[in-house]
C-alpha cells in the first residue's frame, strides 16, 4: 500500500532531519525540504490517478468541467499552503508561514469568483422561472 511509503519516507526524513540538525542545520533544511518534494511528488502520482473521476462526475451531472477544474485547483492550493506552511513552522519562520498562508486564501478567495458567478447566474435563471 501507498500510505506505507509515505510514512515510511516521512519518518526517514524526520530522523535524518532530526540527526542532522544539532551539527549542519541548513542540510537539515534541505533534507526536509527533500523528502517533502518527494512525499509531494508520490501523492501527485496518487491523485492523478484518480483525477478521471472528477471529469465522469461532471459529465454525469452536467455541472461545466471548468468549474470542477476549478474546485480541485481551490482543493489543490489548500493542501500545498498548508504543507508549505507545516515546513516553514518547523523551522521558525512562523511569520512567513503566516504571509503564505494568507496568500493562500486570497488566490482561492480569487479563484472563486467564477464559481459566485455561475452560482448567482442559476439564482437569476430560478427567480426568472418563478417570476
Amino acid at each position: 500500500m501507498q500510505i506505507f511509503q509515505l510514512v515510511g519516507i516521512a519518518f526517514i526524513t524526520a530522523v535524518a532531519a532530526l540527526l542532522l540538525k544539532g551539527t549542519k542545520p541548513e542540510l537539515a533544511f534541505a533534507v526536509t525540504v527533500a523528502g517533502s518534494i518527494i512525499l509531494l511528488l508520490f501523492v501527485f502520482e496518487v491523485f492523478r490517478d484518480s483525477i478521471s473521476i472528477f471529469g465522469e462526475i461532471a459529465d454525469g451531472t452536467g455541472i461545466d468541467s471548468s468549474l470542477c477544474k476549478i474546485l480541485l485547483k481551490m482543493v489543490g492550493i489548500g493542501y500545498l499552503v498548508e504543507f508549505s506552511a507545516g515546513i516553514l513552522n518547523d523551522f521558525g519562520a512562523n511569520s512567513v508561514a503566516d504571509k503564505l498562508i494568507f496568500c493562500g486564501k486570497v488566490v482561492i478567495l480569487v479563484l472563486a469568483i467564477p464559481i459566485l458567478e455561475s452560482v448567482l447566474t442559476l439564482i437569476k435563471q430560478l427567480l426568472g422561472y418563478l417570476a
